[in-house]
C-alpha cells in the first residue's frame, strides 16, 4: 500500500487533490469576504458555501480512486471495465405494430398493445387478450 501511495503517479494525484482543495478553500474565503463589502450580495454568499462542498467533492473523489486501485492492486477488480465479463443481454422488448386510439381530452392517444408471451403467467396472457380486445373495439 506504501508503494501504491508514494508511487510518482498518485504523488501527482495527492498534489492535485491538494491544490484543488485548497483552491477551493481560497476562493470560498474570497466570497465570504465579498459577500461582507458594499458590493457584496447573498450570490457570493452563496459561492461562499459552494466552493467548500467542491473541496469535499475533490476528497472524496481522491479516496474513491484510491480504493478502487487498491481493489485492483489485490485482484479484486479487473484491469480495465472492458476486461470485465460482459452482463448477459437484456430480452429485446418487442412492441405490437397495432395502434389503437383511445378517448382524450386532447384527442385521439396512440396505444400500443403489447404481444402475450407464451412464457407468461396464464392470467396475465388472458388479461392482455382481454385488454387487446377492449383496444380493438375502441378502434372499431
Amino acid at each position: 500500500m506504501r508503494q501504491l501511495v508514494l508511487s510518482p503517479r498518485w504523488i501527482m494525484w495527492h498534489l492535485l487533490t491538494i491544490g484543488a482543495m485548497v483552491t477551493c478553500g481560497l476562493l470560498a474565503a474570497w466570497q465570504w469576504h465579498r459577500a461582507g463589502s458594499s458590493m457584496g450580495s447573498a450570490l457570493n454568499v452563496g459561492y461562499g458555501l459552494q466552493w467548500p462542498v467542491f473541496a469535499l467533492f475533490f476528497g472524496y473523489m481522491w479516496w474513491r480512486m484510491l480504493g478502487m486501485e487498491i481493489r485492483r492492486i489485490r485482484g479484486e477488480l479487473p484491469e480495465h471495465p472492458w476486461d470485465a465479463d460482459p452482463e448477459p443481454e437484456p430480452e429485446p422488448v418487442v412492441a405490437a405494430p397495432a395502434v389503437a386510439t383511445g378517448p382524450s381530452p386532447f384527442g385521439p392517444r396512440p396505444v400500443r398493445a403489447r404481444p402475450v408471451q407464451a412464457d407468461e403467467d396464464p392470467e396475465m396472457a388472458a388479461y392482455n387478450r382481454m385488454l387487446a380486445e377492449l383496444a380493438a373495439r375502441d378502434n372499431d
